[in-house]
């Protein structure tokens, strides 16, 4: 199965969301001077969505910088992202930009921490999800 890359910042919310995933995942830095993250392999990018009414600001400054790396880009194959249902219409509206910044699947949102449900349908979901990616690729 392929990887999950994801970014949380000192909340740890999306931390803990993919520690109950059980699946191999690596951390975007929180700070620029931990060293940038290289991925070299394909990956699902989870991410946090921050913004207020209008959406400015929706993708962490973290994820962005770790996106401008071509390499890193290259590789991502889909995204999910964690929201706030208080913000409306743009809940989870990081992923929503990341997919068209990307062109790659908007897979999934949860919100904040997620349930148990939205942990089970995402280790389902991945399954499936690199099953198509590899018979595809054939």
């Amino acid at each position: 199965m392929g990887l999950i890359v994801y970014f949380s910042t000192r909340s740890e919310n999306t931390h803990r969301f993919v520690g109950k995933l059980g699946l191999r995942a690596r951390r975007i830095p929180v700070s620029p001077a931990d060293g940038p993250l290289e991925i070299k392999e394909p990956y699902v990018l989870v991410v946090p969505t921050y913004c207020g009414d209008d959406g400015r600001g929706a993708v962490p400054k973290q994820v962005i910088r770790f996106l401008n790396d071509a390499d890193n880009r290259s590789h991502i194959r889909g995204v999910i992202a964690a929201g706030n249902s208080n913000f409306g219409a743009t809940y989870g509206i990081a992923g929503d930009v990341i997919s068209a910044k990307c062109q790659v699947p908007y897979l999934y949102r949860f919100e904040l921490l997620g349930t148990d449900e939205d942990v089970a349908n995402v280790k389902n979901g991945m399954e499936r999800f690199w099953t198509s990616q590899h018979s595809n690729a054939l």
